[in-house]
């Protein structure tokens, strides 16, 4: 019996001392991955490190410590399957032409003169209507970052417009499941969401296509034809250039459109990139197939610019996202057991008193779980938590408060150099986050037009003078973590 009440003596966290521990986290991982340009993977480690010992310190036994870890992990676990189906699909795609088919016919159809600001609204609209941002980063995406690159633009900015689209699609999709969690956290209805979403979705949107449009045209010069000429005879030499490379695309949109989840719409493209590859190339062989999902595809054209851009994929290949995806759920999971946020997060939504200030502070605390612990569902989740009463008292209704979970949660992921979401994106397009960070505006924009609307009233949802606490119930239940929004 005594020992039993032994192991549950770790003192309760204080809110300075909350701030401190958060505060020293910030400058651990940013002096590690911006000053000294390491893998976030170390930096993250030793924070996990630093808490754990000071969980030890304060009097926490190894069963709370390991039952935060199990805890943070255990949510994850759809994602990390999905991540490793993400790399097989981006190598047996490649194999079977379909990302370099979409590459000749996007040469054929797309203006240099366009080509930024066309990216932006490709990837927007493809998005909305598939609802998961990975997936059009590491199918379109792909194809389209090899064009830009192909014709001599910055490949920071062609990155950044394709992750911008892909955030607005998945923002704005009601299959995305950041969409869905931000509505059940909330307890907003879905579509009404979605709806309230665009008083400051749409004007971000504007704003950032405007900007690639200034940004990100150019002209067909002679150069520039020739590179894309060259390129295009490199593909069409080396890789099945047809039409048929459409059917797996109208099947991502089949199953969107049939709500098939994630799991088993990549599983399906899989098989239908295999047996196309079969197909197309009956000499290949079952061990090479086998040999390609597990470490990627190599190509092997003579172009090296083709060479760098198609060798890629492979279940190996997201080892890396797959690792800080479990180190982020670890350190959230850590924070979360032993309250952390939670215990800096809470005074600070009780304190605040008028509107524009409350729908700051929320903006900036899901930008803070983003920054201090990377991953993307936690920084919805846990600020909707914190400031849900908060909204509520000040007559702000649920809608307000799901819409300032997604501008200031969803789609800051993507800008955190440790953050879950960006290193995905920055491994799959091989651009850092530094150096994409500037040219990604639709992330940048949407909390800034969140926060213009919490100090000027425009777009911003009040709770009706008879308020009936049932009006605004939830009629999404919180989803499972079955794709990945951002």
């Amino acid at each position: 019996m005594k020992e039993q009440d032994n192991k549950r003596t770790w003192k309760p966290v204080k809110f300075g001392e909350a701030i401190i521990i958060l505060l020293a986290m910030l400058v651990v991982m940013g002096l590690g991955v911006i000053k000294f340009g390491l893998s976030p993977m170390t930096p993250v480690l030793l924070v996990i490190a630093l808490v754990i010992l000071w969980a030890k310190l304060r009097g926490a036994d190894w069963d709370d410590i390991h039952g935060g870890i199990i805890d943070g992990i255990k949510t994850g676990i759809i994602p990390i399957f999905i991540f490793l189906l993400i790399g097989a699909l981006i190598s047996v795609w490649i194999a079977a032409g379909i990302i370099p088919s979409m590459m000749v016919f996007g040469f054929h159809l797309i203006s240099a003169q366009w080509f930024v600001p066309s990216v932006f609204l490709v990837c927007a609209i493809v998005g909305t209507s598939i609802g998961s941002a990975f997936t059009i980063i590491s199918t379109i995406g792909i194809a389209l970052f090899g064009m830009g690159t192909t014709m001599g633009f910055n490949p920071a900015l062609v990155a950044g417009a394709i992750i911008s689209g892909a955030i607005f699609g998945d923002k704005t999709s009601p299959l995305s499941d950041s969409t869905n969690l931000a509505s059940a956290i909330a307890e907003s209805e879905l579509f009404a969401h979605i709806k309230n979403l665009m008083w400051s979705t749409i004007p971000a949107f504007l704003v950032s296509l405007v900007l690639y449009f200034f940004m990100g045209t150019g002209s067909s010069d002679a150069n520039a034809m020739g590179k894309i000429n060259k390129t295009i005879a490199t593909l069409s030499g080396n890789f099945s250039i047809t039409w048929w490379a459409a059917l797996p695309i109208i099947l991502m949109f089949v199953c969107a459109w049939r709500k098939i989840p994630a799991i088993a719409t990549l599983l399906l493209n899989i098989g239908l990139a295999i047996v196309m590859l079969f197909i197309e190339k009956p000499a290949t062989s079952l061990s090479s197939v086998a040999t390609m999902i597990e470490s990627g595809f190599v190509s092997k054209t003579g172009n090296a610019s083709v060479d760098a851009l198609l060798t890629r994929g492979g279940i190996s290949a997201m080892m890396s996202t797959v690792s800080l995806i479990i180190l982020t759920l670890t350190l959230g999971g850590l924070l979360m057991k032993f309250n952390i946020i939670q215990t800096a997060m809470v005074p600070l939504a009780q304190r605040l008193k008028n509107t524009g200030s409350v729908v700051t502070a929320a903006i900036l605390s899901g930008i803070g779980v983003n920054i201090f612990v990377g991953e993307q569902y936690l920084s919805v989740i846990l600020p909707g938590k914190a400031f849900k009463q908060t909204f509520n008292d000040r007559g702000l209704d649920n809608l307000a408060l799901s819409r300032v979970l997604e501008d200031g949660g969803t789609v800051i992921n993507y800008l955190v150099p440790w953050g879950v979401a960006a290193v995905f994106a920055a491994n799959t397009l091989g651009v850092s986050t530094l150096a994409y960070l500037p040219f990604c505006f639709f992330s940048l924009l949407s909390p800034v037009f969140s926060i213009l609307s919490g100090f000027t009233g425009v777009g911003l949802k009040r709770l009706p003078s008879s308020d009936d606490s049932s009006a605004t119930a939830a009629t999404v239940a919180a989803p499972g973590r079955e794709g990945q929004g951002a």
